[in-house]
């Protein structure tokens, strides 16, 4: 049997506990960014919630997106990954706000998703894989023991991302 760790907001947890599964539960417009190095089994996952640091935060803070990867990233490393054999997946950045005057004010959804795509193509990252956007929550889970990842949308199914 699994042990569940959860990744409340604005955090990162990385384990090399192959019992483990990292989750994030009811990611709305935030993001959850899993990291693994599938050779030594060394998971991490991040619960970000706005797309960028603001001056003055602190410069690895998981509460924002483009910092959050900076220190996921830096986390993973410190743990003995490989940044060269890391599969990077994320879910997560729906639209909550459905009211069309206040969706593009507001969207932090995709505003949270083109943060990771700008920090990932500055990084000089390679995304494996995502599924973002809409309008409903995901859970994500990330197994460490064989580095697959779910995502469950509210009231669908568990699909392997």
């Amino acid at each position: 049997m699994n042990d569940s760790l959860s990744v409340g907001l604005g955090e990162v947890v990385v384990s090399r506990d192959p019992m483990v599964v990292l989750v994030a539960y009811g990611l709305g417009s935030c993001l959850g960014i899993a990291m693994v190095d599938p050779l030594l089994h060394i998971a991490g996952l991040l619960h970000a919630v706005l797309p960028e640091r603001l001056n003055g935060a602190d410069p690895f803070s998981a509460k924002y997106v483009d910092s959050g990867i900076e220190g996921l990233l830096n986390e993973m490393t410190r743990a003995g990954a490989n940044r060269r054999r890391l599969i990077i997946r994320m879910a997560g950045g729906a639209n909550m706000l459905l009211s069309s005057g206040l969706s593009t004010t507001f969207d932090v959804g995709t505003r949270n998703i083109n943060s990771a795509h700008l920090t990932f193509q500055r990084m000089g990252i390679d995304l494996r894989g995502e599924m973002v956007g809409g309008n409903l929550g995901r859970t994500v889970r990330l197994f460490v023991g064989d580095g697959r990842m779910t995502v469950r949308v509210i009231n669908g199914k568990e699909l392997d991302l």
